[in-house]
């Protein structure tokens, strides 16, 4: 969607009960489903908006859905948004959560009913796993015209997971490491290109 023609909610309602709404479809991950109701089914944010958001939510301490809908809310009705984004987020799955922890505790103390509770919990964690991949390959897409170009852009990818995954380093660690050279480097590049529009003007 262009720049221009993004919009944003009509009131603190709307936008409580659009994230509250995003919340109870997040089986296992909302960050995919956020990114699809956000950009391209409300028309709030814009994908490059979208993925600077989740950058800095990422970078904050807490749930990165969490830092995100504080973003969001605050970035339209301010903190009266921010509270409101954030209430929508959590208020309905804690109280799912809480009749889940309840039926979950009555179903463990039956021996049948075990194995298809833990059933249910592997199809739910494949198809988070499965959601949060479509959601990468989807957001790649705004970052085509990044200064770093896409063949960098894959190798930080490709060692943010190695770190993770094989070197089993914390996210912390990744984040500020890798995630803050990879934010000199495009300093620097932007830096170098903005040159010589200055010396034109």
């Amino acid at each position: 969607m262009p720049e221009e023609a993004a919009r944003r909610p009509a009131s603190l309602g709307e936008l409580f009960l659009a994230f509250t709404l995003l919340a109870l479809q997040g089986f296992g991950g909302v960050i995919a489903v956020a990114q699809r109701e956000l950009c391209e089914r409300r028309g709030w944010l814009t994908a490059d908006e979208f993925v600077q958001l989740l950058a800095s939510a990422q970078v904050l301490p807490g749930p990165n859905v969490c830092n995100l809908s504080l973003m969001v809310g605050d970035r339209f009705f301010g903190w009266r948004g921010a509270l409101a984004a954030l209430g929508g987020m959590v208020c309905a799955p804690l109280v799912l959560m809480l009749a889940l922890a309840w039926v979950l505790g009555e179903a463990a103390a039956t021996g049948p009913a075990q194995g298809v509770v833990r059933g249910a919990l592997h199809g739910i964690a494949a198809v988070a796993a499965g959601q949060i991949v479509g959601t990468v390959l989807r957001l790649a897409v705004s970052l085509k015209g990044h200064v770093l170009g896409a063949t960098t852009g894959a190798v930080l990818a490709l060692t943010a997971f190695l770190m993770m995954t094989v070197l089993r380093l914390p996210l912390l660690w990744v984040l500020l490491g890798l995630g803050g050279c990879a934010w000199a480097v495009t300093y620097v590049l932007l830096r170098r290109r903005a040159r010589p529009a200055q010396a034109r003007t």
